[in-house]
């Protein structure tokens, strides 16, 4: 068991009962962050497909290696 955990519990219980400023900034974070994932979200959306591979051919379908 952590012994630092048990100390910080009583100013998290503080932390709880905040001012209406601190409910705000909160607030203000969440949005922040859920602007942020959107836009995160969008951008992966965004990217273009990949090709496909080469299904025939000579080309692009196998990969000589050497030891």
């Amino acid at each position: 068991m952590d012994i630092t955990s048990l100390a910080v519990s009583p100013a998290a219980m503080t932390a709880t009962q905040g001012s209406p400023a601190e409910a705000a900034q909160v607030l203000m974070l969440r949005k922040a962050m859920d602007m942020q994932s959107s836009s995160a979200a969008a951008m992966i959306e965004a990217l273009p497909q990949p090709t496909a591979l080469a299904s025939s051919g000579s080309l692009g379908r196998n990969v000589n290696t050497y030891a």
